[in-house]
């Protein structure tokens, strides 16, 4: 296995109103986000790109709200750790994403349509 890009531990991790743990780890590997609990056991894990993590306007800095395959958790990271933990997914998805063409393709023998004045 290759060295984590991110790992955070003693991280509360609950989903809605239920604890799923309070000394959980969060790790990002391989392009994958995945939650653990104290004890190791997954908890869920998707791919960097299908993760999404904001935080909330009301809560404090430590708070972030992750949805991983439609389940969104609450994550109380330590310190800092959410703006490092969204640089990483920012980098990880940076170095993954799709490879996309410059410039539009026309359909053969279909011109291009740009509006004027661009």
């Amino acid at each position: 296995m290759a060295e984590p890009e991110f790992s955070a531990t003693g991280v509360r991790i609950a989903r809605w109103l239920r604890s799923l743990t309070r000394a959980g780890q969060v790790v990002v590997r391989d392009g994958r986000l995945v939650l653990l609990t104290s004890y190791g056991r997954e908890i869920d894990s998707a791919p960097v790109e299908q993760v999404r993590i904001s935080g909330p306007w009301y809560a404090t800095a430590d708070l972030a709200m992750a949805t991983l395959n439609g389940n969104r958790y609450a994550l109380r990271l330590k310190g800092q750790m959410r703006d490092a933990l969204v640089a990483t997914l920012r980098r990880s998805r940076a170095g993954r994403g799709p490879q996309v063409a410059a410039e539009p393709r026309a359909a053969v023998g279909r011109p291009v349509h740009r509006p004027a004045g661009r």
